[in-house]
């Protein structure tokens, strides 16, 4: 067998010493050559033609004139791979914070949006929006913050506009000057969904104007048709922007949904208005007599009572107390406090990079008009320096948008398809189809996504993905910190904990005795023996505590 060695020469050497160091690997070459060997010492017999050429032309026996060819090994990219394990991927490089450990190529993997955006190489991406999609217990919350919290020393900040769960309200709490503000319980704190906000550097006054005006028209006609399940009519659209007009001028464009409803309640008595303007103001009036007069009151109808702290390193909307009231109210008070961050931070002049976590991201995509301001403010977010992170549960999670081909949830769809950053957690198997079709992800990554233990997610920034583990860099602060499930612990009792082995002597009697006439040993016999029955570890331990 051949031999192959590889050396290498130092630089810096002078020809003397490079003279000297040929000499000695020429000498290590000869001393490891073999000896000579006859063939009789090597135990081979004597060809029968002397020379290069045996009895191979004449005799169909061996030749002596060439080395024998051994063609080269074969093998797929899969395989080959196990016994060349020196390609690894280069991942994002090191820029932004740590998020785990790049598993295919061994090493810290970084991300932060804005590099990745800022990215001119092949590695880069359009858009600062990063779309979380996985099962329950999958590690997506524990990442989230994970990464947004280690962000904070890089300079960018986090607003989480409505805290369902209340989950981040620890994290705002352990960060040094985290504000929290918290709605509902008695607290008093009110949000003005439609808060002017600051003015959008080099807009003109027509332009400023313009955009105040489409912002508060929006959130007006999401928080109308998401309580009616409808959208609005003609009619019903001209009464509410004839009110926001008329509450605007009243009273010095300080704009409140008490203002509106007041408003509309005047055009609604306005019998003789022209074009049946009054029959269209009295739906919106009763929705928003429950933000003024109903279960939503004391929240969102008059002047804020709190402010965005601009220098906060992270503020998070406590909303878990009005979650409470049900599925309806959940949603509506997402649309306010989402409406009233929104206001407060599309300032470019700030020139400020905030994560804006949506937890439940669906619920920010329950009606037409709240949708179509959705897609607005992601398609904006690179304008303002703002990454949107959009927590789905599933891609069933938009089924409860609008209805079965509706254009509000093909709308849906097609917004979370167009976010480009994804990591995708654990799912479930009934996901399958919906990650391939709504997300066109390959089918080797589908079914890699079912075994993914928790902590670890497939990262998809721009054109290329990632597999990375999370979890292998948290500490233990940040762990304990971002846990979700705390409430679900095992018992300490020793009863509960204890694994208890059965008799031996009880398990014969499972198995019949042919020699036993009086068993059956038919297949009913066999699957249900006439045996006494066997305690349970639960009977035992029943019995024991008793």
């Amino acid at each position: 067998m051949t031999r192959h060695a590889a050396t290498f020469t130092p630089t810096g050497l002078t020809r003397r010493q490079k003279r000297e160091l040929h000499r000695e690997i020429d000498r290590a070459h000869r001393d490891e050559k073999p000896a000579r060997t006859s063939r009789a010492e090597r135990g081979l017999p004597d060809p029968a033609v002397p020379g290069p050429f045996g009895p191979g032309i004449t005799q169909g026996g061996y030749w002596n004139l060439a080395r024998a060819w051994i063609p080269p090994h074969e093998a797929t990219s899969q395989h080959i791979a196990g016994i060349y394990p020196f390609v690894a991927d280069s991942g994002l490089g090191h820029r932004g914070p740590i998020l785990g450990v790049d598993l295919n190529a061994d090493a810290l993997w970084h991300f932060s949006p804005w590099e990745a955006y800022g990215d001119t190489t092949e590695r880069g991406t359009f858009s600062t929006n990063i779309l979380v999609l996985g099962a329950y217990r999958g590690g997506k919350s524990a990442t989230v913050k994970t990464l947004v919290t280690r962000s904070i020393a890089f300079g960018h900040q986090v607003v989480v506009p409505s805290d369902p769960k209340g989950e981040w309200v620890t994290v705002a709490d352990a960060i040094p000057g985290g504000r929290v503000i918290r709605l509902g319980g008695g607290t008093g704190a009110r949000l003005n969904p439609l808060d002017r906000g600051p003015r959008r550097t080099g807009a003109s006054d027509d332009q400023h104007e313009q955009m105040v005006k489409q912002r508060r028209i929006g959130t007006l006609v999401s928080l109308i048709e998401m309580t009616l399940g409808a959208k609005l009519t003609a009619v019903e659209h001209a009464a509410i922007l004839d009110a926001l007009d008329r509450c605007i001028t009243r009273t010095g464009d300080q704009l409140t949904l008490r203002g509106v409803y007041t408003e509309l309640g005047k055009v609604a008595g306005e019998k003789d208005a022209a074009y049946g303007a009054a029959d269209g103001a009295i739906q919106p009036l009763f929705v928003l007599r429950r933000f003024v007069e109903g279960d939503l009151s004391g929240l969102f109808e008059d002047e804020s009572t709190v402010s965005f702290d601009q220098d906060a390193p992270i503020v998070v909307t406590d909303t878990s107390e009005l979650f409470a009231r049900g599925d309806l109210a959940a949603q509506l008070t997402q649309v306010c406090t989402t409406a009233w961050i929104q206001a407060v931070i599309s300032d470019r002049s700030a020139h400020r990079t905030r994560y804006v976590v949506r937890e439940e991201g669906w619920r920010d995509m329950t009606s037409l008009a709240s949708l179509q301001m959705f897609q607005q403010w992601l398609k904006l977010s690179r304008h303002y320096g703002i990454s949107n992170i959009v927590i789905l549960h599933k891609m069933g999670d938009l089924d409860a948008v609008g209805d079965q081909g509706s254009l509000e949830r093909s709308l849906a769809y097609s917004i979370v398809g167009d976010i480009e950053n994804k990591f995708i957690f654990r799912v479930n198997h009934q996901e399958q189809a919906a990650l391939r079709t709504r997300l066109n992800l390959p089918a080797t990554h589908v079914e890699m996504a079912r075994r993914l233990r928790k902590g670890e997610f497939l990262a998809y920034v721009g054109q290329y993905s990632y597999l990375v583990d999370c979890f292998a860099t948290s500490t233990p602060w940040e762990y304990d910190l971002f846990t979700t499930d705390d409430a679900l612990t095992l018992g300490t009792d020793p009863d509960d904990l204890a694994f208890e082995f059965t008799d031996p002597g009880m398990l014969d009697d499972y198995w019949p005795d042919p020699a036993r006439p009086e068993l059956d040993a038919s297949i009913d016999g066999w699957l249900h023996p006439d045996i006494p029955h066997i305690p349970d570890i639960r009977d035992r331990t029943e019995e024991h505590r008793s």
